[in-house]
């Protein structure tokens, strides 16, 4: 058994914004293993900046990986904990080397095109005016679910651009979440989710910044808009430390990135534990290239998870690999009349 690994720069369509600053790149790492003549591809899906293993060493761990690939994936797993990018990407390569088809880990009826996954239509941050049309043409699209990112632009703006929709589109109609991503402070948190309240919101990510376990508990008690961690979870490893925190905040909901907690272990881990606190979950992509999104796509749709999933990602860079994924009335389909294109 052999292991290369290579870099890859996604670049977007149109710059994406967050509450984080503005992307107009995303790198990713591939490992391709080969063995008896067959190829397994996984994705690490690094985002620099707000991955934990976004260090110094990253490329040296993946040369280490590679160079002792022999050993197998449960070993090199244990040993990749505080690089859970890296853990999802070799157990994407393995399952695919093991499957019959390199991109098909997961046989099911949304693999065969029978069944499709429904997903949210993103809205990236911007003026009033680019946020408007993106939201047109997710309705236009045919979207009944779409998550907003706010946080970065004037709250009152952000209020009347969730009012315009919600004056058009009943909570029967349209499900709308919106992502602060720890943009709130603490002392203003509560007041604004009242105010978002009014717009029936199905629920609001990370409205805080992480690692305010105190006052994210105070939150999930008070809130009249259900709340859903995100990077909160994010570099907790050790399963002792998965339920403390859930145990202390308490939160409506967990959202779930294979990339950034470890990949299938990683995620079904924290599903146990959500499941005995009663907390609900989805799984979400971390802007992967279609390879990433795919092994989550297939995964996700193994779960049997019914609401809409955040898997819409796909169509965001203009240098993506071809796949079968494509986007319909808001939902994923796989296509098997579409082949892959996987040139690296």
């Amino acid at each position: 058994m052999t292991a290369k690994y290579q870099r890859y720069v996604l670049n977007f369509k149109q710059p994406a914004g967050t509450s984080r600053g503005v992307l107009k790149t995303k790198e990713t790492w591939f490992i391709v293993v080969e063995s008896n003549g067959k190829k397994g591809i996984g994705e690490c899906g690094l985002l620099r900046g707000l991955s934990v293993d976004d260090v110094l060493d990253y490329e040296e761990k993946l040369k280490y990986v590679c160079a002792n690939i022999s050993v197998g994936l449960d070993k090199l797993y244990s040993e990749l904990k505080h690089y859970p990018s890296i853990q999802f990407g070799l157990e994407m390569a393995f399952k695919s080397l093991k499957s019959p088809s390199a991109f098909e880990l997961f046989p099911s009826d949304f693999t065969r095109g029978k069944d499709a996954i429904s997903i949210n239509g993103l809205i990236w941050m911007g003026d009033a005016n680019f946020m408007k049309s993106q939201i047109k043409e997710k309705l236009k699209a045919g979207f009944s679910c779409l998550k907003l990112k706010i946080g970065a632009i004037d709250f009152d703006t952000e209020l009347s651009l969730l009012k315009s929709i919600r004056e058009e589109f009943t909570f029967n109609d349209i499900e709308l979440r919106v992502d602060a991503n720890g943009a709130f402070s603490p002392n203003e948190a509560l007041e604004k989710l009242k105010k978002l309240s009014q717009f029936d919101l199905h629920s609001i990510e990370q409205p805080i910044a992480v690692h305010q376990w105190d006052e994210m508990a105070s939150l999930c008690q008070q809130t009249p808009i259900p709340i859903a961690l995100d990077e909160e979870l994010i570099g907790v490893f050790e399963t002792t430390k998965k339920e403390a925190l859930l145990k202390h905040i308490k939160p409506q909901y967990i959202i779930l990135k294979p990339s950034f907690i470890g990949g299938f272990q990683g995620t079904r881990s924290w599903i146990d534990v959500a499941k005995e606190h009663h907390i609900g979950y989805w799984i979400t992509s971390a802007l992967e290239s279609n390879i990433g999104l795919n092994a989550i796509a297939q995964f996700a749709y193994h779960l049997n998870l019914t609401m809409p999933q955040g898997l819409g990602t796909g169509s965001l860079f203009t240098n993506n690999f071809d796949s079968p994924l494509q986007v319909k009335n808001g939902k994923l389909h796989y296509n098997n009349l579409i082949n892959w294109n996987f040139n690296l």
